[in-house]
């Protein structure tokens, strides 16, 4: 599943090719009817975690999620026929982005996307994410930190990938509980950093001098200091761990 930094990069280049203009929207699929929007001016392209919002001039909003298998195609020639299997296509004189196979595409009324972010924790790469609620949040949760980044209540956006880098960056293991209030905001922090490295990079970024590896995470020794990787369920994903960088307290 594409993590909170793919969303927000989804959102900032869709947002500087739309917005301001009017698109016209079709639901190619058959599955979304695309015609309230379409015409209308798109005001704005929003990421919160992993939910997009396209804002449009006296509409509701669509809201996206994608999901699994969820795709955007980009196209400079807007009369590029759609893929099969496009659920949404925005376009304008200029450029075309089809969605492909979300697993939501949706009218939200104003109070339903109000209702939907409050039931979101804070977003490492907004502007209006506040650490003392990233660590409030965090400190409450009564099970394993590796449980709680995943949980897109107490912070929004971190998927697995992200969360072995993290815990590694910041010495944790995926185990540990009751978090201090410095613990948690360190972390807050390093997510902070890491995740909008990844949102320009366009992929996870958690060594700025080699982008394209991992400490942890899907590898079979540590890369910084050779011991064996340490895997588990956690949270119904496969957990990552370092058991020299990381070690569990008792």
């Amino acid at each position: 599943m594409p993590e909170g930094h793919l969303i927000h990069r989804h959102a900032a280049e869709q947002h500087a090719d739309l917005a301001g203009r009017e698109v016209r929207a079709a639901g190619p699929q058959g599955r979304f009817d695309a015609r309230p929007w379409d015409g209308r001016a798109l005001t704005g392209v929003e990421a919160v975690g992993k939910h997009l919002f396209y804002h449009f001039d006296d509409a509701p909003a669509v809201h996206v999620h994608l999901g699994m298998r969820g795709i955007f195609l980009r196209y400079d020639d807007p009369g590029t026929p759609p893929k099969p299997g496009t659920r949404l296509r925005l376009a304008t004189p200029e450029v075309a982005y089809d969605l492909i196979a979300p697993s939501r595409c949706e009218a939200l009324s104003r109070a339903e996307v109000a209702g939907l972010r409050d039931s979101l924790g804070p977003d490492p790469l907004r502007h209006d994410a506040c650490q003392d609620e990233a660590a409030a949040r965090l400190t409450a949760f009564r099970g394993p930190v590796g449980a709680a980044v995943l949980d897109q209540r107490i912070w929004s956006g971190i998927g697995n990938a992200w969360r072995a880098e993290l815990l590694f960056l910041t010495g944790l293991h995926p185990n540990a509980r009751d978090l201090s209030r410095d613990t948690a905001g360190r972390l807050w922090d390093t997510a902070v950093t890491y995740l909008a490295l990844g949102r320009d990079a366009g992929q996870v970024v958690s060594d700025p001098d080699a982008p394209d590896e991992r400490w942890v995470y899907r590898r079979d020794h540590c890369r910084r200091c050779g011991a064996p990787v340490l895997t588990w369920q956690l949270a119904g994903r496969t957990a990552y761990c370092c058991g020299m960088d990381q070690p569990e307290q008792r």
